[in-house]
């Protein structure tokens, strides 16, 4: 097992999660991953400090100094066109050079056009989620491209035939997101993805023109779905820390923990328990998006042990099951204040 794990981005961080991966012996740490500069480009999902490349430099070599590589994530799903023109190649290769530069391990892009750039380097080219790679003939295209790893979308991690067929065709390593809490099949994701690609940037280019908006409508949208209907939340394609034995069976070995926009508090708790492949609590309180649920409802981790076994052989046919819905009203419980 390999785990990368997520960093907010900001020095005392990385010391403070590398510390206790260090004292606590997580010895399956493989990787930390954090956002770039937001003056070169947004990307997929918020952050709560974006390093500056001097930042990116001094904090790959501290990481290495504990045998951890570094990812930086450049992952906006939308580019604005920007990197087709003379000024943003330019800004791109100028970009790629000092993460290279800065000995920095792995670059996690969405857009196709910046796995064909990075091929020049020797850094590790990592497919996002953002790019929604869900069946075998996408994740050929990618290791075509020039893909060394992809993360699978998260709307096929609980669909093992396709993951079994993803691995069969394709020499990349396969990473799949394990705590992600994105409602199954969201409407929202692609327009939220653009979103935060181009609110997440500041003073590039690429922020020109960059939105004011008043709220965010597909966050609050989210909520409320899943507030109206919590089977919502069990049909999340999720994965337990006692789950990840499957994903090993069919020669799955890299777990990604996503949730860099949170607290290092938030972060070591949910590494930990992956990292130990147990958690006794609350689910929702390691699933990455959206948090603020934990305060609403309870999801007991441990009376959903079997789940699995179902979830490996459905077909996904919600309106014809049912199964969910059922085990909402087993495991989910309204939180009193």
């Amino acid at each position: 097992m390999r785990l990368m794990i997520p960093h907010p981005g900001h020095f005392d961080a990385l010391k403070e999660i590398l510390r206790v991966v260090e004292n606590e012996n997580l010895k399956d740490v493989h990787e930390v991953f954090m956002s770039g500069p937001p003056e070169i480009m947004g990307s997929g999902r918020a952050a709560l400090h974006a390093a500056l490349i001097s930042e990116i430099k001094e904090q790959t070599a501290f990481a290495h100094q504990y045998d951890i590589r570094m990812n930086i994530i450049v992952n906006p799903s939308c580019l604005g066109g920007y990197h087709l023109t003379y000024a943003g190649y330019n800004m791109l290769r100028w970009y790629f050079n000092e993460l290279n530069r800065a000995e920095v391990d792995a670059v996690t892009v969405a857009e196709p056009y910046l796995v064909e750039m990075l091929r020049e380097y020797p850094m590790e080219i990592v497919v996002s989620c953002v790019s929604h790679v869900d069946s075998p003939q996408k994740a050929v295209f990618y290791e075509m491209l020039g893909a060394d790893a992809i993360t699978v979308d998260t709307n096929i991690n609980r669909d093992f035939d396709v993951l079994r067929a993803i691995k069969r065709v394709s020499h990349c390593r396969i990473r799949v997101i394990v705590n992600e809490g994105c409602i199954y099949k969201c409407p929202f994701r692609y327009a939220h993805f653009n979103l935060f690609s181009h609110v997440t940037a500041s003073r590039s280019p690429l922020a020109e023109g960059r939105p004011d908006i008043f709220s965010d409508y597909y966050f609050d949208r989210c909520i409320s779905l899943r507030v109206r209907d919590p089977s919502q939340i069990i049909k999340s394609p999720w994965i337990r820390p006692e789950d990840l034995n499957h994903y090993e069976e069919i020669g799955i070995e890299d777990f990604k923990i996503a949730g860099r926009a949170n607290t290092v508090a938030w972060i070591l708790n949910a590494v930990r328990a992956y990292a130990s492949r147990e958690y006794d609590g609350n689910l929702i309180e390691i699933l990455d998006c959206p948090a603020e649920l934990k305060y609403i409802f309870y999801v007991d981790n441990n009376a959903l042990e079997g789940c699995m076994e179902k979830w490996k052989k459905c077909n996904k046919m919600c309106n014809e099951c049912g199964y969910c819905a059922d085990i909402t009203k087993k495991v989910l419980k309204l939180i009193e204040k």
